[in-house]
């Protein structure tokens, strides 16, 4: 259906600038929160990495750069899979034992930094889709079932925004450097990249 444009020139054929610019905006506040997960692995710089407790599990503040972080050799994977995963999730068995092998580390901390910066440059979104939903995918696993909704989460509505919003954009990108990756040869080759 399309949309009247004569309304004070904010809209076009397909949709409103704005409605655009909210989905750029909010494809670029996904891709930070990957890479925000990233840059706190990796240099300890948040509450879920490097945090500090009272006697009573109570977050009092943040020790920067500690043994925990991946840069101090901390084995990252372990620490959300091993021991914060949900003991009665039905793979809790599988994500413990993966958890625990120190490989995994690097493919969980590259799909971080990738899918952060693909999805905050408008890049290698397609691939950033499908990686980052299927990271998601494997949290929503290890915290099977969810307390508060019996089936949705988070991890769930993520993929789907990510999806949503991609695929979306692969028409119009209102913020970002989509337009000019689609020009590059090889993306226009190789449709997989865009």
């Amino acid at each position: 259906m399309a949309v009247n444009s004569e309304v004070a020139g904010t809209a076009t054929a397909t949709g409103s600038r704005f409605g655009y610019a909210m989905l750029s905006v909010t494809r670029i506040a996904l891709g930070f929160y990957f890479l925000w997960a990233f840059l706190d692995k990796f240099l300890g710089l948040g509450r879920s990495t490097c945090s500090i407790k009272d006697d009573a599990g109570v977050i009092t503040g943040t020790d920067y750069l500690c043994d925990s972080a991946w840069i101090n050799g901390g084995h990252i994977t372990e620490g959300y899979l091993v021991y914060g995963g949900n003991p009665t999730s039905p793979f809790h068995d599988f994500f413990v034992n993966l958890g625990a092998e120190r490989w995994t580390d690097w493919p969980f901390m590259l799909g971080l930094l990738g899918v952060g910066l693909a999805l905050m440059l408008g890049i290698g979104t397609k691939v950033a889709a499908w990686s980052g939903s299927l990271m998601l995918l494997f949290m929503y696993l290890t915290q099977m079932w969810p307390t508060t909704n019996p089936i949705l989460d988070d991890h769930l509505i993520y993929i789907l925004a990510i999806f949503g919003i991609v695929w979306v954009e692969l028409s119009r990108q209102s913020i970002g450097l989509g337009s000019w990756w689609r020009s590059l040869g090889i993306v226009k080759k190789n449709a997989w990249l865009v």
